[in-house]
């Protein structure tokens, strides 16, 4: 779906497919009949976004087959669906039983993760659809704090430099630019959005941004208008929006809330728990499991977890949802005389995972979640007051 902003600027919505196993490139192209077009069906619209996930193998060997590329292209094209954006942030195995903190390898330091994106891009470069401005492509914040090192980190910038100069040779070659937007996350080198600024600052900003992913945004207790004054005054632009809500608890002392917790405690992807404690800032666990444990955090300030839950489905009380981070996020980006974004990606990757009674039944309920999260964020847009593009 396509909106046009005030001021001319062409605002893409897609969504994640992340949220579908896949592991090569024969999982991706079923993926578009079994969930892509139905869910284009369900909105009744003439033309979906997909923000695309191509896992290693697959990447790879459409790099190596332009052929193979232009007819991905087309069977999009057939069935009303179009890729401006990537994501590039896991790597392979994205729905294997445990990922955990699996999904931050390779990180940046490492040739495997650059080959990777390369191939994106290049990829990219020739999926996007003829009237498209530019691509954008989703990547993780440098690598897992734990694993990260002052070598980690040289390795990491000369990888730049090298990606930098093959952005823009594609961008010389077929017209439009491909921008990498590096993802704050909770746990990682760029958490928030003064590391952002940190580590970023000095990238070329014509190759290079930030991924601004609302839940991540939410779980560090950080206001949307804060981040992006910041990430302005670093040079950094807004690649694009991920689309997310986190977990949120007023009082995770009470034992009806740690109950609640507990059901989206689950051993497959990692869910950073943040709690905000008066005087003493933002502390925090690496896992739900962890910070459920007795004494684990203070319980004297609000949590929010790293659980990605639909937008449009408040969970359960006593917990609740950031969907008004979301929706700050949404107004800053979009309500002023300048569209600070054009490419928003809704992205719960976790309807397999949410509590049994809360999960979609089968492929048509997850086709059902996923349509109703597109027209939660096509109102929301609306509201803002964009104006829906058809045809």
């Amino acid at each position: 779906m396509r909106f046009r902003h005030a001021d001319g600027t062409t605002v893409h919505l897609s969504y994640g497919t992340n949220v579908h196993d896949a592991d090569d490139l024969e999982d991706v192209g079923a993926l578009l009949d079994r969930y892509a077009t139905p869910v284009r069906e369900r909105l009744g619209a003439d033309r979906l976004g997909l923000g695309l996930w191509l896992p290693e193998p697959a990447a790879t060997a459409l790099a190596r087959d332009r052929s193979g590329v232009d007819r991905l292209r087309a069977e999009l094209t057939a069935r009303g669906l179009e890729v401006v954006t990537l994501n590039g942030f896991p790597y392979r195995h994205f729905h294997a039983p445990v990922v955990k903190r699996d999904v931050y390898l390779p990180d940046w330091s490492h040739p495997a993760r650059l080959d990777y994106t390369r191939d994106l891009a290049a990829v990219l470069s020739r999926l996007l659809p003829d009237d498209a401005v530019r691509g954008s492509i989703s990547t993780l914040p440098l690598g897992w704090r734990a694993f990260w090192s002052p070598a980690h980190r040289e390795r990491a910038l000369a990888h730049f430099d090298e990606l930098g100069r093959e952005l823009a040779a594609l961008a010389r070659t077929y017209g439009r630019p491909v921008r990498v937007g590096f993802e704050p996350e909770p746990g990682c080198v760029v958490e928030d959005a003064a590391e952002a600024a940190a580590h970023l600052t000095g990238l070329d900003p014509e190759a290079f941004g930030v991924c601004l992913d609302t839940c991540h945004l939410a779980v560090a207790f950080e206001e949307p208008e804060d981040a992006l004054t910041t990430w302005a005054g670093a040079g950094l632009p807004v690649v694009k929006v991920q689309a997310s809500c986190a977990l949120h608890a007023d009082d995770p002392s009470g034992p009806a809330t740690a109950a609640t917790l507990a059901s989206f405690a689950e051993p497959r992807f990692l869910h950073q728990t943040r709690e905000a404690v008066p005087g003493a800032g933002r502390i925090g666990c690496d896992d739900l499991d962890e910070a459920l444990r007795p004494g684990a955090l203070p319980g004297r300030g609000p949590w929010r977890v790293h659980f990605h839950v639909p937008l449009h489905a408040a969970p359960a009380p006593p917990l609740r949802s950031t969907r008004p981070v979301l929706e700050s996020a949404l107004s800053a980006l979009f309500a002023g005389e300048r569209a600070l974004t054009d490419h928003v990606e809704v992205e719960t990757y976790t309807w397999s995972v949410l509590p049994p009674e809360q999960r979609p039944d089968g492929p048509d309920g997850l086709v059902d979640g996923i349509a109703a999260e597109l027209d939660w964020a096509h109102r929301r847009l609306t509201g803002i007051g964009l104006k829906e593009v058809s045809g």
